[in-house]
């Protein structure tokens, strides 16, 4: 079955950084639609950062300039750089997948904490 399994979040001064990585496996990765979305506590969630099987990308606002999502397909892996990191960023980070069929499948999130 579909698994997703993220890593690198943790605890981080503001304007520090950290790199987020989803390993997938169990789908022929280099077809989906892979996302990172955040929730943080008593906020809405939200859609961070997309990156379709054809590359092309789209971030929500707030972290534009700050925030690259790239993949690997051939390592199925999707990773989430974040730069100047702010304590707004601070949540739990999920990665997904989007078989652009209606099919979603997500990973059980990693904490990212900007605080001093």
């Amino acid at each position: 079955q579909v698994q997703l399994v993220e890593s690198g979040g943790g605890l981080v001064q503001p304007g520090g950084s950290l790199r987020l990585s989803c390993a997938a496996s169990g789908m022929i990765f280099s077809s989906y639609t892979m996302g990172w979305y955040r929730q943080a506590p008593g906020k809405q969630g939200e859609v961070v950062a997309i990156i379709t099987s054809g590359g092309i990308i789209n971030s929500v606002n707030s972290v534009k300039g700050r925030f690259t999502i790239s993949r690997d397909n051939a390592k199925k892996k999707v990773y989430l750089q974040m730069n100047n990191l702010k304590p707004e960023d601070t949540a739990v980070y999920y990665c997904y997948a989007d078989s652009n069929y209606g099919n979603y499948y997500w990973g059980p999130g990693t904490q990212v904490t900007a605080s001093s």
